[in-house]
């Protein structure tokens, strides 16, 4: 071997392997069921949708993504009628992007689709194992993006 290969793929290709995977087999799913106008980037915005309403800047934290790709994801989302944008009634200045009729069908449909990817893991794995492994990895991404943002706390 030659320069950095290694035996084991490192924690990055790991991670891009799941996930680039995951995203394929959800929007191929999502397309089968009339969601074909929706592309995988804008999962920084329809993952993180709430029914009630949401602040752009609160999907720029949740997603990790600056907020002016943000604002074009939930552009992009209105032209195509999945989200809108409406005055928050805690803050009239603020708006906050709500899920259309459409949008919520959408969110249900992800949601079912993701259930049953997680339910065959689950299956494969055995249950206990998938827990730990999603447990591990929830872990894993909280300390990424401590390091990340240099956000260290005391353990």
């Amino acid at each position: 071997m030659t320069g950095h290969q290694s035996a084991e793929p490192d924690l990055g290709i790991l991670a891009a392997r799941v996930l680039f995977s995951v995203q394929r087999e959800l929007y191929t799913a999502l397309a089968e069921q009339g969601f074909d106008d929706i592309q995988p980037r804008t999962g920084a915005v329809l993952a993180y949708l709430r029914a009630d309403g949401i602040r752009a800047s609160e999907l720029a934290r949740a997603s990790g993504q600056h907020k002016q790709v943000i604002g074009t994801l939930i552009d992009d989302l209105e032209r195509l009628g999945y989200v809108e944008r409406r005055p928050d009634p805690a803050d009239r200045r603020a708006k906050l992007v709500h899920p259309t009729e459409r949008g919520l069908l959408q969110m249900e449909a992800a949601a079912a689709i993701m259930r049953a990817i997680e339910e065959r893991h689950a299956e494969a794995l055995g249950r206990q194992e998938y827990a730990a492994f999603k447990t591990a990895l929830h872990r894993v991404a909280v300390l990424q993006r401590e390091a990340q943002h240099g956000n260290r706390d005391s353990r």
